[in-house]
């Protein structure tokens, strides 16, 4: 499957991260040698994804600054700037018009993984899937996971006697998914699109051992930076 696009999540506050958001956007907070969000898009790019839409809302034009067109980075950013955060289903709905009518690649912005996106890539969506999602062994602060993972590869509730595991923020989805949402509203999570689109069975889930991590506080952040820094 030739994934055309990607979109990489960056609106949020980053509450969790104070004091260190207070004047930098957690996109923009160092892992090793790079901010965060320049690990996605050397990744992206490594994959032959160039076409990068970025959604902006809090302290967005730093980011903007930060990363400019792309060019040193081989690709093309464009930015969906927001008049408030509108959550991440609003935010994909808001930059429809920029994603096109095939599936993207999805990345929220304050993850760390050592994931190939060329594998994630490589098997095409079948004709009738909207989506879907990577999913990593459940972490300690989220022990009893997101979603579970059936054995014919369909992504489940809780409880459906799947493999239990965490939503790792990344995933291909079909524009369709958020456009055929009956509740499409301006701000609105991605989580209840997903628990939809479960009981339409339109929702593949795939699980990744590899290396990730939720960078959602400054504890975190000091770990991955351990490691990247050895």
């Amino acid at each position: 499957m030739q994934i055309r696009t990607a979109m990489i999540l960056a609106a949020g506050e980053g509450r969790r991260m104070r004091p260190l958001t207070l004047t930098t956007p957690k996109p923009l907070l160092v892992a090793g040698d790079k901010p965060l969000i320049e690990h996605h898009i050397c990744k992206l790019v490594a994959a032959g994804i160039t076409r990068i839409v970025i959604n902006l809302a809090y302290l967005g034009s730093k980011i903007e600054q930060a990363l400019g067109c792309g060019e040193r980075f081989g690709a093309q950013l464009l930015y969906s700037y927001e008049p408030n955060p509108l959550e991440t289903a609003g935010a994909i709905n808001h930059a429809l018009d920029l994603l096109g009518s095939e599936p993207f690649l999805l990345v929220n912005g304050d993850i760390y993984t050592d994931l190939d996106f060329n594998l994630l890539c490589a098997a095409p969506l079948p004709a009738n899937m909207l989506g879907r999602l990577v999913l990593v062994t459940n972490p300690s602060h989220n022990p009893s996971g997101d979603f579970e993972v059936l054995a014919d590869g369909l992504l489940a509730a809780k409880g459906a006697g799947g493999t239990a595991a965490t939503f790792s923020g990344v995933s291909i989805l079909a524009p369709e998914l958020i456009r055929t949402y009956p509740q499409c509203r301006e701000t609105f999570p991605l989580k209840e699109v997903f628990d939809y689109g479960i009981k339409r069975g339109v929702l593949q889930g795939q699980i990744y051992s590899g290396w990730w991590t939720d960078v959602g506080t400054p504890e975190r952040l000091a770990q991955i930076n351990a490691l990247l820094n050895k």
